[in-house]
């Protein structure tokens, strides 16, 4: 049985934290942010943990991570 292939975008957008949750930066980050409130920019900031449909999906593409 060959071995299976690691999504590599997956990898490098996701991280597990030690109790095994998905760890991923917030979307919408790039450009056109001198437009957002104070309130949003510093909320951008913070890493939001993956819903546990989308986590099923990460494990599945990231079988030895």
């Amino acid at each position: 049985m060959p071995k299976i292939k690691t999504h590599q975008a997956t990898v490098k957008r996701f991280r597990k934290t030690a109790n095994n949750k998905l760890k991923q930066r917030k979307g919408g980050q790039d450009h056109f942010n001198s437009r957002e409130t104070g309130k949003t920019i510093r909320n951008k900031r913070l890493d939001i943990t993956a819903t546990k449909t989308l986590a099923k999906t990460i494990k599945m593409l990231t079988p030895y991570n």
